[in-house]
């Protein structure tokens, strides 16, 4: 694959080792050629371009190769890979189809309708995506469940597992979970800083822009008016959190709506909080049935002492879903938050036995994912 007459991307660094680590682009359409420069500028990314047939080394050694449907035929030689890629501007006909089985591409792509998928692709590779964050959502089945006080608990736990852990305040009427964490001065930006975010939010950056507390990131709300995060904002700065890898807890508010939606979907797995008493549970009957709809796995978290005649396997099947655990109350507790001491900061008693027997089940599989 040699002969091959190759240009960098605009501002590309010299000292780079052709491919290496960075998208290739092959192709000599201007046209497709600026549509892909603009993409992986989105993504963050700085390609090696190859306007012939690129170098083997080139070939092999790039995070992920896009292919213009004018190169195709050119580089039907190359040593099959993953991460190829066959990019037109145009409808796909037949021959293209043809050239894509031959270059062994994971995908055709068509511009401009793809062009959101192929920047998430680049982006994945700029950010040495691997395995996404295990993903926890934590929803209130009544008023006073104590869903903040369990999704804090949750996290501190996380981190203290060295865990990789960010906290995702879901809830605009909750008040703030920086404020339960004690740290509602902390420097860094809440949801209003995001409210505007319509595309990929880059994992690293988000991570680094949160406030740090007690080990994990935190995304809160702050203290002026309420801002309405859109669906489209929502899913994005959750999908961002959820490539970084590690743990993301998300403490939900009771009302599915669209943008709380586009959570659910995202998460791996739904606590439904729910004390132990018949009023709460028919109350939660409720919020489980609109959770479910978006959710692919929840289950309780009966907190407190049950009536008698009613247990917490009892409450798990009137709202037809698993038992993920029971957390008695813990006296004292709210005496210590209310002083500033974080739900579960220290471990202890039965909040912190909870959370620490979740994680180290929930964990066991991934155990690769750490700080």
């Amino acid at each position: 694959m040699a002969g091959s007459k190759s240009c960098e991307a605009p501002g590309a660094a010299e000292r780079a080792v052709p491919g290496e680590g960075r998208p290739l682009i092959v192709t000599e359409d201007p046209a497709l050629l600026d549509d892909l420069l603009r993409l992986c500028a989105a993504a963050g990314a700085e390609p090696h371009v190859q306007q012939a047939v690129p170098e083997q080394t080139a070939w092999e050694r790039a995070a992920l190769v896009l292919v213009g449907d004018d190169a195709a035929r050119r580089v039907r030689g190359a040593p099959r890979r993953a991460g190829v890629f066959l990019v037109g501007r145009e409808p796909a006909e037949p021959p293209v189809w043809q050239w894509a089985v031959e270059l062994g591409a994971e995908r055709v792509l068509r511009l401009p309708e793809a062009e959101g998928e192929l920047v998430d692709r680049i982006a994945d590779v700029v950010e040495g995506a691997g395995r996404p964050a295990l993903t926890v959502g934590v929803i209130g089945g009544a008023g006073g469940a104590g869903a903040s006080t369990l999704a804090c608990a949750l996290a501190l736990a996380a981190a203290r597992a060295g865990q990789r852990t960010i906290l995702v305040d879901g809830d605009p009427l909750g008040g703030g979970l920086d404020v339960l964490l004690g740290g509602e001065g902390a420097e860094g930006l809440r949801w209003p800083d995001f409210a505007r975010s319509r595309g990929r939010v880059a994992a690293g950056a988000l991570a680094e822009s949160l406030p740090e507390l007690h080990a994990l990131r935190v995304l809160s709300w702050d203290r002026g008016d309420r801002v309405v995060v859109p669906p489209a904002a929502m899913r994005s700065v959750v999908a961002a959190a959820r490539r970084r890898g590690g743990v993301v807890v998300v403490d939900l508010p009771r009302r599915v709506d669209e943008a709380v939606a586009e959570v659910l979907a995202q998460l791996d797995l739904v606590l439904l909080v729910v004390p132990g008493e018949l009023r709460s549970v028919a109350a939660a009957a409720r919020v489980a049935a609109g959770v479910r709809i978006a959710a692919r796995d929840v289950r309780a978290v009966v907190r407190g002492r049950c009536p008698a005649g009613l247990d917490a396997e009892a409450v798990a099947g009137l709202l037809r879903v698993p038992l993920a655990g029971e957390v008695p109350r813990e006296v004292g507790l709210p005496g210590r938050v209310a002083e500033g001491e974080p739900p579960g900061a220290h471990g202890r008693g039965p909040l912190g036995a909870f959370c620490d027997g979740f994680w180290q089940r929930a964990l066991a599989p991934v155990q690769g994912v750490t700080a």
